[in-house]
């Protein structure tokens, strides 16, 4: 807040890119592609390349505040993409490499998008779109190519200056527009202001322990387009000028993972619990590679204490949960240097946030009861509004309440404990019952990969408990393994949050940053 409050200009390219670049040996980004080949970026090199992009987009009658959308993966040219944008003044508008074609049009219209900067992976999708939405004036593609109407990223900034001066952008302007996952309606466009960065750091030098130190290495197998890994990993990094490891699989590949953290000399990497869990099923993993990480935060879903005591044992570090949303990144979390970690909680409100559990009618809970957590405002963490959606901006606050639609207890210490989101709470008689609990007991079995607890239609209780359960290699759907499974709960839970029915799934529904669609699931019980 003090940073904002200093200067009226304030421009997140300039400062995580810009300022580091005197040093024209500092290394921004090591980049190792799919086939292994590996390539160093310095801060100098890419100030040059946003420069030249910032000059090409506004030839092609990019302005400030218009929204220029990046359909790439982990790779230089989506740094650069992002640093262009924000020197120019517009709204860079990120989307997963993974969205079909219905999905990335249904974005870039949303958004009002006219230009986007892809690579080969995603071309032909954007040329289908291209045809659908004749808003989508020109495509820029990273990769050379012979298609029509594309223009060659490497041609179009050969032509232009290395020279640029950065719109004077304040740090309320706006800068980025994140789409959410849309797991309990349609996807709404999140819009934050140049003062996201500064709303980050805080969150960052907590989960991270005092990030950054001398030797710290980032690295995230999440995609840039999703904010935990473009706003919990890349541009945070760069702040301080850390290193970061740019490498994404197609298909994320746990050994993969651990050859890049080794390889590249990692020390603090953002897993998703997704990922976390897709990692346990290696045995051992410092055996085969020498992995040597300092901080691990991890988020997306909740880890239990299983999964802690896998990583601290098998990954060397403590894996730091942290909560937040698209509107909200990081606003609660843990850290060993400030607290012993409770298995299974979200932490403690992140200093600098005010938090609260909100009942119906906007007023707190006493301890131990749930409510819906809050953060209240203003701060810097904080989006500015939903994209052309003032009737979802207004119904997302209660007061100067922002409401996170997730629901939680907090206990005497503190210490909050997450239930589920709003529409999957199942209610069982006179229980209220969170999934997140029941799932990870599951996946604490050593048969179950992944679990997803929803609530199925029941004459006596109104709801029971139903788990969907995707099975490790060398398991099978048997039904002695469910009552198994169910017994598993009912012992180190409670008899009435064990799931009454299990059935074994090929594939539990993710979104793609790894949060599991329960509303899916829980629609073919209803």
């Amino acid at each position: 807040r003090q940073r904002i409050g200093c200067s009226p200009q304030f421009n997140i390219a300039v400062d995580i890119c810009d300022r580091h670049a005197g040093d024209s040996t500092r290394i921004a980004m090591i980049y190792e592609d799919e086939v292994g080949q590996v390539s160093e970026h310095t801060f100098a090199e890419f100030r040059d390349r946003s420069n030249q992009l910032a000059h090409a987009l506004r030839r092609l009658g990019v302005t400030r505040g218009d929204r220029v959308g990046i359909v790439m993966s982990q790779r230089p040219e989506t740094g650069v993409a992002h640093l262009g944008i924000y020197k120019l003044g517009a709204i860079a508008v990120p989307l997963a490499t993974l969205f079909g074609p219905d999905a990335v049009e249904y974005r870039l219209r949303s958004a009002g998008v006219r230009v986007v900067i892809t690579d080969a992976t995603s071309l032909d999708r954007l040329q289908e779109v291209k045809e659908k939405y004749p808003g989508l004036q020109h495509i820029i593609c990273a990769d050379r190519t012979d298609a029509l109407n594309v223009l060659d990223y490497s041609t179009l900034l050969a032509c232009e200056s290395d020279d640029f001066e950065p719109v004077a952008t304040a740090a309320e302007d706006p800068a980025l527009l994140i789409f959410t996952s849309g797991t309990t309606g349609s996807p709404k466009g999140a819009l934050h202001a140049h003062r996201i960065l500064l709303g980050r750091l805080p969150s960052m030098e907590f989960v991270h322990q005092a990030f950054p130190q001398p030797s710290d290495r980032f690295w995230t197998p999440a995609d840039w387009a999703w904010a935990g890994g473009l706003l919990d990993m890349l541009i945070p990094s760069w702040h301080y000028g850390v290193t970061v490891v740019a490498h994404r699989s197609r298909k994320f590949d746990a050994a993969r993972a651990f050859e890049i953290m080794a390889r590249h000399k990692i020390r603090n990497v953002f897993l998703p619990a997704t990922v976390l869990k897709m990692m346990r099923l290696i045995e051992d993993p410092r055996k085969q590679w020498d992995v040597q990480l300092r901080t691990i935060h991890t988020g997306g879903e909740t880890v239990g204490e299983d999964l802690i005591r896998w990583a601290k044992d098998s990954l060397g570090a403590t894996p730091h949960e942290a909560f937040g949303q698209t509107e909200a990144v990081m606003i609660i979390g843990n850290c060993t240097d400030f607290m012993p970690i409770k298995p299974g909680s979200l932490g403690r409100p992140i200093p600098g946030h005010e938090i609260a559990l909100l009942n119906t009618q906007g007023q707190p809970v006493p301890d131990g009861e749930i409510g819906e957590i809050a953060l209240k405002r203003p701060v810097p963490a904080m989006f500015l509004r939903y994209w052309n959606d003032e009737a979802a901006t207004l119904e997302k606050f209660s007061g100067d309440w922002l409401l996170t639609g997730d629901l939680a207890t907090k206990d005497s210490d503190g210490y909050i404990w997450y239930v589920g989101r709003k529409d999957d709470v199942i209610s069982s008689g006179a229980y209220r019952i969170g999934p997140g609990e029941i799932e990870n007991c599951l996946t604490g079995h050593p048969a179950v990969a992944m679990a997803a607890a929803v609530g199925t239609p029941d004459p006596i209780r109104g709801e029971v408990v139903k788990a969907f359960v995707q099975l490790n290699e060398g398991f099978a759907p048997t039904p002695e393994l469910a009552h198994e499974l169910q017994m598993h709960v009912r012992t180190r839970l409670s008899a009435h949050e064990y799931p009454r029915e299990i059935e074994f799934y090929d594939c539990i529904p993710t979104t793609t940053t790894g949060k599991v669609i329960r509303k899916g699931l829980r629609e073919l019980e209803h």
